[in-house]
């Protein structure tokens, strides 16, 4: 497996050189990067500037790891208004052909909500029209996704939806695509359950993989916390994911990024995955 690091990890604002000069090093094989609504790697970036990206990347001796982007809290799948159903589709379709371009072979998707403790506000929606409109949403995408040879991934956040493995399982064959399948967060899975399960459950449906700890005791977001401070079982993880076959990205994401030092997060991560990994 190769060694991944989520531009996420890194102190809000940092421009994308200075991501791709510490991540590799600090010894990573790739890193993740974001779709914006604006800047560097926005909605309206243009090829030339994405191969700009690509070609900084290239220097560097860098994958791109991945392609996630955070407008699909803003923009939901699930929502009552036919508008931003709309527009949730047409950020994902961006984002496969920008992840054509740069050569990702999966983008991260976040399916909607039903309901979304940490944004104040945020619109609660009927769990029933949640999946119903989710699951249209994602077999339109699908064929997009074939044609740009980019897979969807679906991520399991803290979305009140998609609650288990076998939900989760149950709505990728509903599908029923090649080119849709799990961006599987390993944290994520701890405050209500064992991500090993997870995985077993997934198995070749998992297209990337997340890296991240979480400690039960905390609870709510002060639970995750650095890699191997937590209560993820990584052996058991590292065991599930070779049953299963991945042998593709695992990507730390590290949010939020240190108050103090914060580059020392991206050295301390790149430590902790080589354990993980067995590279030492």
């Amino acid at each position: 497996m190769k060694k991944g690091i989520s531009i996420w990890s890194f102190r809000e604002g940092t421009p994308i050189a200075d991501c791709i000069r510490l991540a590799k090093a600090a010894g990573f094989d790739g890193i993740e990067l974001s779709l914006n609504e604006e800047g560097e790697l926005g909605l309206d970036a243009t090829e030339r500037e994405l191969r700009d990206i690509l070609a900084r990347l290239e220097e560097a001796q860098l994958d791109i790891a991945g392609l996630a982007t955070g407008l699909y809290w803003a923009y939901p799948m699930t929502s009552g208004s036919a508008a931003t159903r709309e527009k949730a589709m047409d950020v994902c379709k961006k984002q496969l052909e920008f992840a054509s371009i740069l050569g990702v072979d999966a983008i991260l998707v976040i399916p909607g909500a039903v309901g979304v403790d940490f944004i104040p506000g945020s619109e609660v929606v009927d769990y029933e029209y949640a999946y119903d409109r989710a699951l249209e949403a994602i077999s339109k995408l699908a064929p997009f996704a074939q044609q740009a040879s980019v897979s969807i991934g679906i991520e399991n956040v803290w979305n009140k939806f998609l609650l288990s493995p076998l939900e989760m399982r149950a709505f990728l064959d509903a599908v029923g695509s090649d080119y849709v399948g799990a961006y599987f967060d390993v944290g994520n899975t701890v405050a209500n359950g064992y991500p090993e399960h997870w995985i077993r459950i997934l198995g070749h449906r998992i297209k990337k993989v997340h890296f991240k700890d979480y400690r039960r005791q905390a609870g709510g977001l002060h639970g995750f916390v650095d890699l191997l401070a937590g209560d993820v079982d990584y052996p058991a993880v590292m065991e599930a994911l070779a049953a299963a076959g991945y042998d593709n990205y695992v990507t730390a994401e590290m949010i939020p990024p240190y108050t103090h030092y914060s580059e020392q997060i991206i050295l301390n991560t790149s430590a902790a995955m080589d354990a993980i990994l067995g590279r030492k």
